[in-house]
């Protein structure tokens, strides 16, 4: 182990507090012997980049520093930025693990790795362009055939076939590691759908949180110029099409799924999956609720073989057939193309140095870990033997040569010429092992127990291509070993991740996504795609359902603290109406009320780029409160007032989605939903706490099921009757819990969404909202008898299945 030592004070203003202040904290900061480190230089001072950084951290009180964490931690919950672990019970999420430090290399060191990247992807876009087309890579022996041809990677439909764009890689991400001689060398390409680019955003976006004041930033590369770039290369391309740009996403169940959603809504883009798409005469069109759209670009977070079940994997469920066919047409540009993952095989790295310099006369500038030779016979059956186990896919959390099976790797030559023994690999775990010696990544600080530790790292690099060729982004997105150890680099064994400043030595411009310098314009309104809508809708809908369970519950608990016996016909009335609405036998209990959470939760995960991070925060809080407060409370009164503080809960809720949300299409959506169940349980309530059999009071559990017992008093003035429960909740046009307010709300949105009216004709659903909303007009509270709310009941839920056929399917 070799120890940090302070630097040298050669600044004249740096105070002798300062001096102490930096010595105790990498007084004890230790780096393996043979191992290189980000902060630590070889002469075992603090290199120049972090110096003003940890002069600034070493001043802050312990204290200071766990606010400072703490605040950026809480900002990624908020945000909704956790990892997706697969455990025996399913998938599981748990906070993000960042670690909080970031990683810091110099603006010029950075230069010479971001030419070497841009290199590496023409040469990569080269091999791709070749091995799809005349193959002369394969006719010369610089790739043996079975390492195509027998690559799930490789797509055969698309042999011969030239992307729309002309190009196969638009977006690819690199592993970087530093060897101990202070180099960088590429662990692995991701060409498929390379995933992190939205974590590095949300990591940038949370470590600023953390170091703020006095932490300048001024002298650090922002990212919104690279993101800037690809999108209006990205747009070039739409344009040329005539059609919108969307990122194409597996759905839900994918571990990066809240990647996909941050970009998309970060750049502009709509977040479609498989099922929204179809093939139209060889155009791929959106279904929207404004009917067939074209798309004319689509960033694919999609493995290839997944995309077209017609064409490619048959057992595909996610994809959309005929896009294969769209592709062929020129009618669509995908970024990436179709079949280019098939150069993230990790059995390519063992013959791109000699690729590089067949196809372009010059070395590597960035060298692989391991430069591996396979020229003779005795090799090359050995790749054929191991291919499938050398065919490695794309994981965040996985897929790392330092944790590979020494089984997928296959004898060689390493960088400098010495020879590798595959057995040796089998000890990968602990480093890349040659021999006796090891190649072993480079490690940083990172901040636990009021103490700096050195713990392995590697980066995660993304390049672009733009309008002006390949973009580096100046940053990335940085893996950390929760030990010394580097096999805890993956995350589910407790690896963390980091932001990664590229710092200038002078100050910089503020770069943003959006370009300032144009003309004034108002972008296209998005299109919304039916199964978004979809999500919104029954994001209203079990919100306010929970509402009314929320609202019955404490209505529940009032009666039974007012009388103390579960057998008091009213209490037995409320437990008979729950239990037909689902509510478990034990009423005292809200698990109906977390089943139409986690409902609700559900929905808004789908619609994330729509969705915002106040709205989200919202619904988590309101899921944490029911579990928390309502379900450790005694029955009757305690419960009643925890119930009462749910409800306030979610009249915030309500009024970000009233006050706070855009009046866009997709808010109708979610509105009408919120109408429709308020309007269904609004019946269903009259139904059973309005009936002529009703016990005594329960008129007033339906008023206050209403929230409406103040407007009962000032308006009639005299005690509950039947006659005043339904006209008030049932008729009134000004009452907002009444069912024909509710049914105006409807006919009023739903006039506004495209189709309402065609040729002069009314929609079927404005038909059937106005039919209701006249019942509902001419009615007397004496008319609206068990049978009259009855058919309401079944007009309401005919409306909505309206709705559904009109605008969601």
């Amino acid at each position: 182990m070799r120890a940090a030592r302070p630097a040298e004070d050669d600044r004249m203003d740096q105070t002798a507090d300062a001096r102490d202040a930096v010595a105790g904290l990498i007084g004890n900061y230790t780096v393996p012997d043979g191992v290189a480190d980000e902060m630590i230089g070889p002469d075992g001072r603090v290199r120049p980049v972090w110096q003003p950084f940890i002069e600034r951290f070493a001043q802050l009180a312990p204290d200071d520093i766990a606010r400072r964490f703490a605040r950026g931690d809480r900002y990624l919950r908020d945000a909704g930025v956790f990892f997706r672990q697969s455990t025996g019970d399913g998938p599981a999420d748990r906070d993000w693990p960042l670690s909080h430090l970031p990683v810091i290399l110099d603006e010029t060191e950075w230069l010479g790795i971001a030419d070497g990247l841009v290199q590496r992807c023409e040469v990569l876009e080269q091999v791709l362009a070749d091995l799809y087309g005349p193959g002369w890579l394969v006719r010369e022996g610089m790739l043996p055939p079975e390492l195509v041809a027998g690559n799930p990677g490789w797509l055969r439909p698309l042999v011969g076939e030239r992307p729309p764009s002309g190009r196969f890689l638009h977006f690819v991400a690199f592993e970087l590691g530093r060897a101990p001689d202070g180099s960088w060398f590429v662990l692995g390409d991701r060409t498929e759908a390379p995933s992190g680019a939205g974590f590095a955003l949300e990591n940038r976006v949370a470590t600023m949180r953390v170091f703020s004041e006095p932490f300048g930033h001024q002298s650090i590369h922002r990212l919104a110029g690279f993101f800037r770039a690809f999108r209006s290369a990205l747009e070039r391309s739409a344009t040329s099409l005539d059609g919108r740009m969307g990122i194409l996403t597996p759905g839900l169940g994918t571990e990066t799924y809240f990647e996909h959603a941050y970009i998309a809504r970060y750049l502009g883009l709509m977040l479609l999956e498989g099922e929204d798409l179809t093939v139209v005469d060889g155009r791929v069109m959106v279904r929207t609720v404004a009917g067939l759209k074209p798309v004319s670009v689509l960033w694919r977070r999609l493995d290839s073989a997944f995309a077209d079940p017609l064409e490619l994997d048959e057992r595909s469920a996610l994809g959309t057939p005929g896009l294969v066919r769209a592709l062929r047409d020129g009618n669509v540009c995908m970024a990436n193309a179709l079949g280019a993952g098939l150069v993230q095989s990790r059995a390519f790295l063992a013959f791109l140095p000699r690729i590089a310099r067949y196809l372009t006369g010059e070395s590597l500038k960035l060298p692989n870990l391991a430069t591996w030779w396979c020229g003779q016979a005795r090799e090359r059956d050995y790749v054929a033997a191991n291919l499938e186990r050398m065919m490695v896919g794309d994981a965040m959390s996985q897929d790392l040569p330092f944790e590979a099976d020494g089984a997928q790797l296959i004898a060689g030559r390493f960088r400098d010429g010495r020879t590798v023994d595959p057995a040796a690999w089998v000890q990968a775990q602990k480093g890349a092992v040659v021999g006796q010696e090891a190649v072993t990544l480079s490690t940083t600080p990172v901040y636990a127990d009021g103490a700096l530790h050195a713990r392995p790292v590697m980066l995660r690099v993304f390049a672009a291509r733009t309008n002006a060729g390949w973009k580096v982004m100046p940053g990335g997105y940085a893996r950390i070993g929760g030990s010394a150890d580097a096999t805890a680099l993956a995350l589910r064994r407790g690896g963390r991740v980091a932001d990664v400043w590229i710092v200038s030595d002078r100050e910089l411009e503020r770069e943003t996504l959006t370009d300032s310098s144009g003309p004034f314009r108002r972008a296209k309104d998005s299109l919304l795609p039916a199964r978004a809508a979809d999500n919104l809708l029954w994001l209203g809908r079990y919100v306010e359902r929970a509402e009314t369970m929320v609202r019955l519950l404490r209505a529940y608990h009032l009666r039974l603290a007012e009388t103390g016996r579960t057998d008091d016909l009213r209490v037995a009335r409320i437990d008979a109406h729950l239990r037909r609405l689902g509510v478990p036998r034990d009423v005292s209990t809200p698990g109906a009320v977390t089943t139409a959470l986690d409902a609700a939760i559900r929905a808004a995960s789908k619609v994330r780029d729509r969705f915002s991070i106040d709205g989200w925060v919202a619904l988590e809080t309101l899921r944490h409160d029911i579990v928390e407060e309502v379900e450790a409370v005694q029955a009757g009164d305690e419960a009643a007032r925890a119930l009462s503080q749910f409800l306030r809960g979610s009249a915030g809720f309500a009024g970000l989605v009233h006050d706070n949300m855009y009046r866009f299409v997709g808010w109708r959506f979610l509105s009408i939903g919120r109408a429709l169940e308020r309007a269904l349980s609004m019946v269903r309530t009259l139904r059973d706490f309005a009936a002529p059999d009703a016990p005594e009071g329960c008129y007033d559990i339906a008023i206050e099921m209403g929230d409406s017992v103040m407007t009962h008093r000032r308006r009639y003035q005299i005690e509950t009757n039947r006659n005043t429960v339904i006209d008030l909740l049932a008729l009134d046009n000004r009452n907002p819990r009444s069912v024909r307010f509710q049914v105006a709300q409807i006919h009023a949105m739903a006039a506004e969404l495209p189709g309402a009216e065609e040729n002069g004709a009314l929609s079927p659903v404005m038909r059937a909202a106005m039919r209701i909303d006249t019942r509902l007009a001419t009615a007397e509270p004496a008319e609206m008898d068990g049978r009259a709310l009855d058919a309401l009941a079944r007009d309401l839920t005919d409306l909505s299945e309206k709705i559904t056929a009109t605008w969601l399917v």
